[in-house]
């Protein structure tokens, strides 16, 4: 199929020229580029919630833009790579580890990742306006959280 070939082909920036970088995301170190991507995740989510209706995709947007704020601050303060977040749950273990959070807080975020993400993702849970709302409002406290560890160093894009 055709379509498969031209995805492959993006990915490796065959064909396409200089490569167009979404805009707002920073290229520059894997910290920044973690948290700019955060920071589109829930821009995305703000314009998505605007139009109504999208709850399922906000609350995966939510759970990624959780993970890209907490990498974001491991990766700026830790030997770390992006390799060492692969299996998704890592990221809560190091953040308990580097004092991002109390470790029960930590294991509740990871609790929530596993039980509710991966059976929303995978599973037959149906999204809701309500678990849209609760993960956006969680996504936003975290990343607000997080960023202000971050203040001397500021890239966080949000309004």
């Amino acid at each position: 199929m055709a379509a498969i070939d031209s995805a492959c082909d993006a990915f490796e920036y065959v064909g396409t020229g200089p490569p167009e970088f979404e805009r707002d995301v920073a290229r520059d170190e894997e910290w920044r580029t973690q948290l700019t991507k955060a920071c589109r995740y829930l821009a995305s989510c703000r314009a998505l919630r605007a139009k109504d209706g999208f709850n399922g995709a906000v609350v995966e947007l939510c759970f990624s833009a959780i993970e890209r704020t907490i990498e974001a601050y491991l990766l700026r303060h830790t030997a770390d790579s992006l390799a060492s977040y692969r299996d998704h749950e890592t990221v809560y273990e190091r953040a308990a580890e580097h004092g991002v959070f109390e470790r029960e807080t930590a294991e509740r975020l990871a609790r929530l990742y596993r039980r509710n993400r991966t059976e929303h993702y995978y599973g037959g849970l149906v999204p809701t306006q309500a678990k849209e709302a609760a993960m956006f409002e969680l996504a936003g406290q975290v990343h607000s959280y997080v960023t202000g560890l971050l203040e001397d160093e500021p890239v966080c894009q949000c309004p």
